[in-house]
């Protein structure tokens, strides 16, 4: 039996999970549960582990994965599988257009190397088209993104208030960040401190893809 908001939690990482591939930070976490400080957020993720409907993915930062909803809840954990892959063999194999280093300056129809693509279990996939874009930088740490990841994106000219997104700025920056609708504007939120949240105008920003998943490689 889950508390009122473990049972809050809980439903809140899991649609995270299916909107953008990645688990919220603890931050949003807090926010999105109007509580004070993180450390009930730590003791709610606990409980939630204790009882076999969440656990945390090791060697990733604040990356989370559900394993069961509440009775009657239907959600990302009903495909069997989290919404990212470490490089285990699959049977089904789906080969993806591999685009370069995501980097600023540079519109991501030019990063595409015809000669690379990424091998991608088709279960991590769903309905429409899709492409693979390799993760430069520590912009997005808080989400769960690492530099070397590979993103999975599916193509899209829009996407949800809160999703990570593949944004091109003014015909000629690539960027991967969170999309925040503010009125008119348009945010692109880093994960990491250290980024500063960028406004822009709504023809400044083109939406081109949303996450849905990553592949890391181990050593």
């Amino acid at each position: 039996m889950l508390t009122k908001k473990q049972r809050e939690l809980l439903l809140y990482i899991d649609r995270r999970l299916r909107e953008g591939g990645v688990s919220p930070s603890f931050d949003e976490m807090k926010d999105a549960l109007r509580l004070k400080s993180k450390s009930g957020i730590h003791r709610l993720i606990t409980g939630l582990e204790e009882r076999g409907f969440l656990r945390r993915l090791p060697h990733k930062a604040r990356a989370l994965e559900v394993l069961r909803l509440p009775e009657g809840v239907h959600g990302a954990s009903d495909r069997g599988s989290a919404p990212s892959w470490s490089g285990q063999a699959a049977d089904d194999v789906v080969q993806l257009p591999l685009y370069g280093r995501i980097a600023a300056g540079t519109p991501i129809e030019a990063l595409r190397d015809h000669s690379n693509h990424a091998d991608v279990p088709a279960s991590l996939l769903g309905p429409g088209e899709h492409f693979a874009l390799e993760v430069s930088g520590d912009s997005m740490v808080d989400a769960g993104i690492l530099d070397g990841d590979t993103a999975i994106i599916r193509k899209a000219d829009t996407a949800d208030n809160g999703v990570i997104v593949v944004a091109l700025i003014d015909s000629a920056e690539v960027t991967l960040k969170r999309l925040r609708k503010k009125g008119n504007a348009v945010a692109l939120e880093a994960a990491n401190p250290a980024y500063e949240t960028r406004i822009f105008g709504p023809d400044k920003v083109q939406i081109q893809g949303r996450l849905i998943g990553l592949i890391r490689r181990y050593a």
